[in-house]
């Protein structure tokens, strides 16, 4: 089977300098284009890890990697980098609508008293004109 490679080499000759650098002690790292052609093929697809295909390497590694660099602040970088020179070029044109129909809140959060606490104590009401009359 094939696999149809989504990052040009304008695109990792951007990426390439922010990846991180290879562990000082221990072996070299897989190949950092080829794990993120696998991380990119899994989201694409929406695919379990697991068929991820052969020539996009192990998917323990993939997952692995995914998971170190958003801990390490790799992702970040890149999207920062990304952004920069989109910007710079005037590459970037938002736009961000949120839906209500759709955004809800958990049943929990409607306010409802919590079970085994008791109510909290209202203070006494007593009317505006009350210290008048007296």
């Amino acid at each position: 089977m094939s696999v149809r490679l989504v990052i040009t080499d304008a695109m990792w000759g951007r990426i390439e300098p922010l990846m991180p650098a290879d562990p000082v002690r221990g072996r070299r790292w897989a190949d950092h284009r080829r794990t993120l052609e696998a991380i990119a093929w899994k989201y694409r697809t929406s695919s379990p890890w697991r068929d991820l295909p052969d020539e996009l390497g192990s998917f323990q590694t993939a997952h692995k990697r995914l998971l170190r660099w958003a801990v390490d602040g790799t992702w970040e970088k890149i999207l920062a980098s990304v952004l920069a020179a989109a910007d710079a070029d005037d590459d970037i044109d938002w736009t961000v609508s949120v839906d209500s129909t759709v955004v809800r809140a958990h049943q929990h959060a409607a306010g409802a008293r919590k079970r085994g606490r008791p109510a909290p104590a209202s203070p006494p009401i007593t009317r505006s004109d009350a210290h008048a009359a007296g």
